[in-house]
């Protein structure tokens, strides 16, 4: 069998595929934020940083930067017009009062049922880093998860039920990943889509999990 996975940028673009418009955004420190940068420009989609920012633009050219515009993982951002900066604490008001619609988190694993684990691995000597992630994974109307769907070492970070400490419960909605979309739903995983030339079945061995589609 062959196929070909998709590329960090190819992933976000996934994701940015199936933002809608006039939806309000958050997007997680690491690959989450690669999803700014896809947004098509005649799609309106409010981004916002836990930072405090709404109206977050791609990244900005080469030699553009302004490090006093940073998103929530220090990276420079650019501002659409009529964006804004603010405090953080109305920045985590947004995030727990329900005002987002999506929110877009990276994880070290999630279950079959919408299970999230990504602020700490449990290992003796892991730096935990709990960050905004409870509060958008209870706040956001929907939680979607990009990902590398395999760890280093080949084992599935979808799983039947996560074993590292959890973020939120039942709170996954979809999980993007550089091999395949899948839903998350109390009855298991069901299949969006896959990358060309890899089937359910064989998706279903790498996870070790049955899936529907």
């Amino acid at each position: 069998m062959s196929y070909t996975r998709r590329s960090k940028d190819e992933l976000a673009a996934r994701v940015a595929q199936d933002i809608p418009e006039g939806a309000t955004v958050n997007l997680g420190i690491g690959q989450p934020t690669l999803v700014a940068n896809h947004i098509p420009a005649t799609r309106e989609v409010l981004l916002h940083s836990e930072n405090g920012i709404l109206g977050m633009g791609p990244a900005p050219a080469k030699g553009q930067e302004d490090y006093d515009l940073i998103n929530a993982g220090k990276q420079p951002v650019t501002l659409l017009p009529g964006g804004a900066f603010f405090h953080h604490a109305d920045s985590f008001a947004m995030m727990r009062g329900g005002h987002l619609d999506i929110c877009v988190l990276g994880a070290f694993q999630v279950s079959a049922t919408g299970d999230l684990a990504n602020w700490h691995t449990g290992e003796p000597e892991a730096i935990p880093a709990v960050g905004g992630a409870m509060d958008l994974a209870s706040g956001a109307k929907q939680t979607w998860v990009m990902m590398d769907l395999l760890t280093k070492q080949g084992q599935s970070k979808l799983v039947q039920a996560c074993t590292y400490p959890l973020t939120g419960i039942g709170c996954v909605k979809r999980v993007y990943t550089d091999l395949a979309t899948l839903a998350c739903t109390p009855q298991g995983l069901v299949v969006i889509d896959t990358v060309d030339g890899l089937s359910v079945q064989a998706l279903s061995e790498l996870i070790g999990l049955p899936l529907s589609s």
